[in-house]
């Protein structure tokens, strides 16, 4: 611990030696929902999906070059007016971050330290950033030496840091994702350098040089099946760099084999690019406005980035329940973003709020794990779900951090029958039917957290 405050104390010195640039702007480009979707065919894949959106949260992990001095990921990488950096020069920036490379040394790397937490907050499946789009490889890629396993790291055992990192959540028996950017900033047949680097696109005319593309695409591909060859079986493939299309990079070619050779069922998830290989919409940073009947994900980072940064202010656990009580109740799942720290582990004041949500969920988890949309989801700061009958609902009460816990909560529509109760303390609560309006008398002495109601309603 002392290492790593040392080691903190010495960024943020960096950074206000450069001048820290807006998290903000760098955070503004996100992917939006896609405005179609297009049920796979594969019988597997389908059977996967359904077992997916019984798992309703889950963790994605971004942790690489960007992670080392604290910043948001590859972003300010890219030549693009809505980004700032801490160095007026753009050369000079991307000078200073691929000389990361040098310098990440990650000798705390504890995946089980991982997967232990993540585990105990509850999440049932895991993403892991095996490439951003700054090209720098969280793996033993034999096709670039820009990687975790070629630099200061490449003596430590765990030098093939995905490995250990989906072993780790195998063991805790997760769902295993795993994240690869398509485009590649580092690779010099999508960043060619004989050109400047105008944008996030390929920085040449693909007709004009056909061959360097070709490369481009051929690279892509190899590390592809690479990862999906020699790293254990996936159960989703999440492609991020919507500006670069699954086809651009044989992304059929890659699923038929994989799903042929142990990964039955992979599911695809090609963000933003509708069709038949976007298998589960990703809002990013999000939550779509109504209900929808089809499989989606939201990811939304547990602080303002998706990577490490320091003296960051975090989601309380009240505020990540309350996103996950109405991501389910309108049919999706949870991705929360978290950043381990340069050192390789996840920091105290993450493992405090994310044990708070688990603890939660260990007592209501049967209001979302498992189950499905009830066409009533919503009144007010109460979301409805229910059991795969259809029979079983329950309504979740969502609080303000500090909120003063009411003497009783009221909804419309969702009219139950039967016993009430409260699923934190598995005891009956009375409540009254006026017409088509609800009213629950609440135990006294509730602590300030989310209440689950489970009960049957009148058909």
């Amino acid at each position: 611990m002392r290492k790593f405050k040392q080691f903190a104390a010495c960024l943020m010195g960096l950074a206000l030696s450069m001048g820290v640039y807006a998290q903000d702007d760098a955070n503004s480009f996100v992917h939006e929902q896609s405005d179609g979707y297009e049920w796979p065919t594969d019988q597997a894949v389908l059977k996967k999906l359904d077992q997916w959106q019984d798992l309703k949260f889950g963790v994605l992990f971004h942790w690489g070059l960007y992670s080392v001095p604290g910043i948001c990921e590859s972003w300010p990488l890219c030549s693009e007016d809505w980004i700032t950096r801490p160095i007026d020069s753009y050369y000079d920036y991307k000078r200073w971050y691929w000389g990361f490379s040098e310098k990440f040394n990650p000798t705390d790397f504890n995946p089980d330290q991982w997967a232990d937490i993540m585990q105990a907050a509850g999440m049932k499946y895991m993403i892991f950033t095996t490439k951003h789009h700054d090209g720098f490889c969280m793996f033993d890629s034999k096709y670039t030496d820009f990687s975790i396993a070629k630099g200061p790291f490449a003596n430590n055992p765990k030098k093939d840091v995905a490995r250990y990192v989906f072993d780790a959540f195998r063991q805790k028996e997760f769902m295993i994702g795993c994240y690869f950017s398509k485009p590649d900033w580092h690779c010099k047949w999508f960043w060619h350098p004989y050109y400047d680097t105008a944008g996030r696109m390929q920085n040449y005319k693909r007709e004009r040089h056909p061959d360097w593309w070709k490369n481009y695409q051929d690279f892509t591909y190899n590390q592809l099946m690479e990862l999906t060859s020699n790293y254990g079986k996936f159960d989703i493939l999440w492609l991020d760099g919507g500006w670069v299309t699954g086809d651009e990079v044989r992304l059929d070619e890659v699923l038929a084999h994989a799903r042929a050779n142990g990964h039955e069922g992979l599911i695809s998830v090609d963000r933003t690019i509708k069709g038949k290989n976007e298998n589960y919409q990703t809002p990013e940073r999000s939550i779509p406005e109504k209900q929808l009947d089809h499989p989606w994900e939201s990811c939304i980072t547990l602080s303002h980035s998706w990577g490490w940064v320091p003296d960051v202010k975090f989601k309380s656990p009240n505020e990540v329940l309350a996103l996950l009580a109405e991501i389910t109740a309108k049919g999706g799942c949870l991705l929360l973003g978290v950043g381990p720290t340069p050192q390789g582990l996840i920091q105290p004041e993450v493992e405090t709020c994310l044990r708070q949500v688990g603890k939660w969920l260990k007592k209501n988890g049967q209001a979302i794990y498992n189950t499905r949309i009830t066409p009533d989801y919503n009144d007010g700061n109460t979301w409805f779900t229910a059991d795969k009958d259809g029979k079983t609902l329950y309504a979740v009460y969502t609080v303000k951090d500090g909120e003063e816990m009411p003497a009783a909560i009221e909804w419309e529509g969702n009219i139950p029958t039967g016993t009430m109760k409260l699923l934190n303390k598995n005891v009956s609560v009375r409540y009254q039917c006026d017409g088509n309006k609800v009213k629950v008398t609440l135990p006294k002495g509730l602590a300030n957290e989310p209440l689950a109601f489970r009960f049957t309603v009148k058909k």
